[in-house]
């Protein structure tokens, strides 16, 4: 989930709440408390929201200020506004869907489930948010050391409140249980191109953890509970120079492609199924001694997820915890600067902190 990135248990709380939850409801507060922390401010000094990036972004670009852009309408009414179909997005953005999948070619899970003994196949359906953001940095790519930043001191350095250990390829859980098989990458092993294995933990902040005991509370004894934080796997290296070469089709700024950087989280403990940070540095077309960074968040969230709503708007002390409304930063839930304030939010956050690193180093 991670999240992640990734943000995997922003929308847990849908696990825990069957559709008799309204008869639960009676020993719960009616209305949810009023002083709930706000969403974080976004980093507006240093972020410019635009439609889209373009490839003449790189020439006007000053060094500090980021663009950024996730395709969301801000006007919108569409509590989704932001998360597309994974096959329509395999279909639309190629070349972008190829790039922040955790393999070219990945396909929706489908994998056996045993419920009450009965084995079934299952399809599942996921839908993804993308954010792309794109500075500039005033030395050249040659002067930026990338495996500087392919190790875990860094990934503290990013959100210190996301812990992190080192964890051996071997003992990923895509291999090591077979019921998570369908997140092996079929062509090598997780970790296993020069990259590090890495596990990951996020514990909610703020009202969160509240809302997910409540949710635990409707499940009325069910030993299926929902999680205070995240748990995720992912594999952080530097891209091999023939591989990240493509990636200028991606981006579109028609100069050569010095290096790449990439986490891929492969595995969370619930609702996140993917997640990818992407990092592609090129030479500033108009000036080889700047370099120009075009950075990519994804994140696949499973379908059914968000599709429990009815069950949530009969229950007063739920309603702001419709799962999307977390998940995109909307709840009166949301808060901080990490995950529990939401993935745009997070998603910002996580991109000027690196824009950061990479000026400062």
């Amino acid at each position: 989930m991670p999240r992640l990135f990734p943000a995997a248990l922003l929308v847990a709380l849908a696990l825990a709440v069957p559709a008799r939850a309204q008869d639960a409801a009676k020993d719960l507060p009616k209305d949810p408390p009023k002083d709930l922390p706000k969403p974080a401010a976004l980093v507006s000094d240093r972020v410019k929201d635009v439609p889209a990036l373009a490839p003449g972004d790189a020439a006007s670009l000053k060094p500090g200020t980021v663009l950024f852009s996730d395709r969301r309408e801000a006007a919108s009414t569409n509590p989704e506004s932001g998360l597309i179909a994974f096959d329509a997005w395999r279909k639309s953005r190629p070349q972008e869907a190829a790039a922040l999948s955790p393999w070219p070619g990945y396909a929706e899970p489908e994998y056996t489930q045993t419920v009450n003994g009965v084995a079934k196949q299952r399809h599942e359906t996921l839908k993804v948010y993308v954010a792309e953001g794109r500075f500039v940095v005033a030395k050249p790519p040659s002067a930026i050391d990338l495996s500087a930043f392919a190790n875990l001191d860094f990934l503290a350095r990013m959100d210190p409140v996301i812990r992190h250990k080192r964890l051996e390829p071997a003992e990923v859980t895509p291999t090591k249980d077979p019921a998570a098989a369908f997140a092996k990458r079929p062509d090598r092993p997780w970790c296993g191109a020069g990259g590090v294995c890495i596990e990951s933990r996020y514990d909610l902040e703020g009202k969160l953890p509240l809302g997910v005991k409540l949710a635990n509370k409707l499940e009325l004894g069910s030993s299926k509970k929902v999680a205070e934080f995240v748990s995720f796997q992912s594999e952080l290296r530097v891209l091999p120079p023939a591989e990240a070469a493509g990636l200028a089709a991606l981006t579109k700024i028609d100069t050569p492609v010095a290096g790449g950087l990439e986490q891929t989280i492969f595995w969370v403990n619930q609702i996140l199924r993917f997640g990818k940070f992407l990092a592609v540095m090129q030479p500033a077309p108009d000036d080889p001694n700047r370099t120009v960074v075009t950075t990519y968040m994804a994140l696949a969230i499973k379908a059914d997820v968000l599709e429990r709503k009815q069950e949530y708007a009969r229950v007063p002390v739920l309603k702001n915890l419709l799962p999307v409304q977390v998940l995109m930063g909307n709840s009166s839930f949301n808060t901080g600067t990490s995950i529990s304030a939401g993935v745009p939010t997070y998603a910002r956050n996580r991109i000027v902190a690196f824009a950061d690193a990479l000026a400062k180093r």
